[in-house]
Parts: C-alpha cells; sequence; structure tokens
C-alpha cells in the first residue's frame, strides 16, 4: 500500500520543498529580536554607559579622583609634615561627596548604578584623643548619576526628595582615637550614630577610614542600606532590577575652623 503524501491536504507534497519566504522572514526576525534583546543590554552596558566611578576612600578623596573631587590635599599633600593641635572644630568643605551604590540588572547583564552630591555639610570637634560629637548633611535632591531618566526615578518614588530632601548621621557615642594620627597615616574606626534616610531614622555602627592630609582631615566609609529598613521602594522599575539593599558611601574633607 502506498504512503499518504497528501497530509491531509488532498494536495500530494513535494519532499524537500523550500520553506515559504514569509516563514523564513519570521525565523529571522526572531533570531534578530532575541539578539537585539540579549546583545543590547551587553552593548549598552559595556560601551555605551559610562563605567562606574570608583568607591569614595580617602585616596581617591586625596588624589582628586572619585567622580570629580578635587583640590583636596592641602600644600603640603598627603605625606607633607602636618603641625599644630587638632583638638577645635573641623568643618566639612569642599571635595566632599556623598551618595549612593546599587547594583543593576538589565536582562541578565550586571552593572553597577552611582549616584553622588557635593552638596554636603557638617562638623566634627576633636578634644584630646577623643571625637565627642560628629555630623554631617546631604542634599538629596542634587544626588545625580550618569542617567537622568535613573535620576528622576530616585528623586521621584524612590527618595520622594521633595517630602525628604535631605540624609544625615549623627555620632550618638564618643570616637576614641587612642592617638591621633600622624600625617599620612591611616587608621579605621567604628562610629555609632543616628543614620536619617527617607525621614526613617535607625541606629547604624560604620567603620571610618580616616588620613590627615597636609591641614585637612579625610574620612570615607560606606553604610549598607536595605531599603525596606527606610520605607525605600525597591528601586526597580521597567526592564532594570535591583537587589532590595544598596550602599551609602561618604568621602568628606574636614578643614579646622
Amino acid at each position: 500500500m502506498a504512503a499518504d503524501t497528501t497530509q491531509g491536504t488532498g494536495q500530494p507534497t513535494q519532499p524537500g520543498k523550500k520553506r515559504p519566504r514569509w516563514l523564513k522572514g519570521l525565523i529571522i526576525g526572531g533570531i534578530i529580536a532575541v539578539a537585539l534583546l540579549v546583545g543590547g543590554p551587553f552593548v549598552y552596558i559595556n560601551f555605551i554607559e559610562s563605567t562606574p566611578p570608583a568607591e569614595l576612600s580617602v585616596d581617591t578623596q586625596a588624589s582628586g579622583a572619585g567622580g570629580g573631587t578635587t583640590g583636596t590635599t592641602g600644600t603640603t599633600g598627603t605625606t607633607g609634615t602636618t603641625s599644630g593641635s587638632v583638638d577645635g572644630t573641623w568643618k566639612i568643605t569642599s571635595g566632599s561627596q556623598a551618595g549612593y551604590r546599587v547594583k543593576e540588572v538589565l536582562f541578565g547583564q550586571s552593572t553597577t548604578a552611582v549616584g553622588r552630591t557635593s552638596g554636603v555639610t557638617g562638623q566634627m570637634i576633636i578634644s584630646g584623643t577623643t571625637v565627642p560629637t560628629a555630623e554631617f548633611t546631604a542634599d538629596m535632591t542634587t544626588v545625580a548619576s550618569d542617567q537622568s531618566q535613573r535620576d528622576n526615578q530616585f528623586r521621584g518614588r524612590i527618595m520622594e526628595t521633595s517630602k525628604y530632601p535631605t540624609a544625615s548621621f549623627k555620632l550618638t557615642k564618643p570616637i576614641d582615637l587612642g592617638s591621633v594620627p600622624g600625617a599620612g597615616e591611616k587608621k579605621t574606626y567604628q562610629a555609632t550614630g543616628d543614620l536619617t534616610l527617607h525621614g526613617v531614622t535607625k541606629s547604624v555602627t560604620i567603620p571610618l577610614t580616616t588620613q590627615r592630609s597636609g591641614t585637612q582631615i579625610l574620612i570615607s566609609g560606606q553604610i549598607p542600606v536595605v531599603f525596606a529598613d527606610y520605607n525605600i521602594n525597591n528601586p526597580s522599575f521597567s526592564e532594570i532590577k535591583t537587589e532590595d539593599n544598596g550602599i551609602m558611601e561618604v568621602g568628606l574633607v574636614f578643614t579646622k575652623a
């Protein structure tokens, strides 16, 4: 008995017959769409979007790096001789920055979002080998990244800067310096205080790295932030996904008042 070659159409099929052009076009279009979906973000992240700035640290503050910080070393530089007592009031000056670092994933491609502001004010008091008081305030309305769409989300639904325009940290436990660091010497101290973010205040303890640089004192630190702890909406939007936490980082430059 001969095999049925009509396949229910009533018309004999032709072995090896080519696919219709419309079907071939549909297949090719699907392949291109997938390539764009996967390859597009890769190209954007690796070749178009700017490289995230280095983490804020006493090194970037001293060298004038880390997102445009310049002129923070004083006339003697980080290895110069620092003379005079450190006792007294020290105020935050130009070259200081505060901001965020958050990991983002766009269609499987990972990158780091960074936003910063130089609108930082504050002061600390040094008495002998103790820092009894210290505080800083950051202007959240001026935090900016390399993407305006991200900044609009940050100032709008995420941080609601029209309602909560500032973030602040205030020391609640004196810091024992042990001994006053010499010129160019780095030391790390644990600072306990109240962090106010998005209108919510939490007690935190963070490591702060310090260095005397000429006539200035440089301080840097990173504060882990779980968004839900501060009633902050998860930054994820559209095709961009983030984790449920990020980093608030500071690079502060102090001069004696």
